[in-house]
Formats: structure tokens, sequence, C-alpha cells
């Protein structure tokens, strides 16, 4: 599906926008001179942000932000260190593993990780995906708490493959190495499956995520954690040596070696 950037109220001089067009392999157009057809994806900029969403329709438009919303709730009221993903991963009161994040999306886990202490490195393949991710790091900033948090999170734009093998070849390594690859979504939220939806239009198929498996089990000191949702196979067809099982996801954990004596695996 092609994708739009509307130039109405775009912060940046005409140069800038056209390169980030060019970049982003999108079509230039102003909304108010020129109607879309009804569910085009348009990138354009709200009072909140870089926001990505359907021309033409009322589901809601994906904006990243750590300040408000949902990370400002999950960071005050999440669980902590005891939430699964926080365990999986292996944080504890004296372990805050450094973390790549493989899959980095719109850095939702990633942002946990790092609000928990964790430096996180973040791989996002997508252009458009890592504009709206580099704009809400950026935006982040207006939070002196949430800076603070933000300033953890490092992101590599590109091929979540290539990138891994090219941190390999500068023998570079991490604590965790952490994967969430797109998977058919089944939850029965609507605004999830909407959300999923544009994701699957932007992006397409996963088709290679079992091949995330192999530079990430090298990449990793300690760990490899994969989130799935229940039921779906395991990545690469490799067993985990212990799932942390959720309401609605797993967690898949490829154990390599113990933190320390008191931590498991």
């Amino acid at each position: 599906m092609s994708l739009f950037i509307d130039s109405a109220n775009w912060s940046a001089s005409y140069e800038q926008l056209k390169a980030t067009t060019e970049e982003l392999g999108a079509v230039l157009i102003d909304s108010r001179k020129k109607a879309l057809p009804v569910g085009t994806l348009l990138l354009c900029y709200t009072l909140d942000g870089l926001a990505l969403r359907r021309y033409g329709t009322k589901e809601s438009a994906i904006i990243v932000d750590f300040v408000k919303g949902k990370a400002e709730h999950r960071r005050k009221f999440g669980g902590g260190k005891g939430q699964h993903i926080a365990k999986a991963v292996g944080i504890h009161n004296r372990v805050k593993p450094s973390v790549l994040d493989s899959t980095g999306g719109l850095g939702r886990d990633a942002f946990v990780f790092a609000s928990l202490g964790c430096q996180v490195t973040l791989i996002e393949r997508s252009p458009v995906i890592a504009a709206l991710l580099e704009d809400g790091l950026k935006r982040a900033v207006i939070s002196t708490e949430v800076a603070e948090i933000t300033s953890r999170m490092h992101l590599i734009k590109g091929d979540s493959i290539e990138k891994m093998h090219a941190l390999l070849e500068d023998k570079q390594s991490f604590d965790v190495v952490y994967l969430d690859p797109m998977f058919p979504q089944r939850n029965k939220s609507a605004l999830v499956k909407k959300e999923m939806r544009l994701f699957q239009d932007l992006l397409g198929e996963d088709a290679d995520a079992d091949r995330l498996l192999e530079p990430a089990l090298a990449l990793a000191r300690h760990r490899v954690v994969i989130k799935r949702l229940k039921g779906a196979p395991d990545l690469a067809g490799k067993e985990p040596i212990y799932r942390l099982k959720g309401k609605s996801c797993r967690y898949d954990i490829h154990a390599l070696k113990s933190f320390n004596n008191n931590v498991p695996f």
C-alpha cells in the first residue's frame, strides 16, 4: 500500500520535507488541496506529534508518546520488576542487563526496560516506524523524568538481520537480545486489530522472522527472549529452555548463562 506525506503543518523546510518523502519512499501531497481515497496511509504532523493514520477514517492515529497516555500509565502502575516482561529479560534489584531489542517497533517494550534501568539498543527496519519512534524520543525531553529514561534508549535504523550481523562483525554483544516478531493478531480488541492491520499494510508479512534467532543467539551473553502469542509456534522451530506465560502472550527464553547464583537462568 502506498504511503503519502501530508505537507500541511509539517514542521520542516520544504527541502527537509522533500528529503524525508524520498527517504520513506512516500508521495508528497497537501491534504488541504487534494483529497485521497479513504483508507490511504498518511503520515502527518498533529498537535501531539508525528502521526500515521488512515485518511478519511475515524481510526486512531499511531503516535509514539513516552510522556503521556499508555506509556505514562505503564510506567507508574505497570508492576515494575514484577512484570512478566521484566522477569523474562532477567531484571532484578542487582541486575539491569543491557538489552538489544531487535524488533523495536514503537518502542513500548524498550521503554519498559529503560524505565527499569537498562541500557537499550533498538533496531527498527521500517523507515516510517523508525521516524515515528525517533519523533517520540525527541519529544520526550519535555519531561525531565522521562528524558532520563529515554536517554538509555539508542535507535539503529535498518534491517534487523543485517544490523545484528554487523554488530557481530564489530564484536559487540549484549546481556539480552529481545525479539518480538510480528505475528497474526488474535487479540479481540478492535483497537489492537486496527493497529495490527495498519502495520501489516505498511510492512507486509514478516516472512524472515525465523532468521532473527541465529544472530540473536550469537549476540546474547546471557539469554534471548522471544515474545510470542499464546499458541504460536516456536521461532525457527527451536524449543526454548523456559516459557513464561501471561494472559495473551508468552515469553520464550533461550538461556545461555546465568546472571548470578541468585537469579534464575
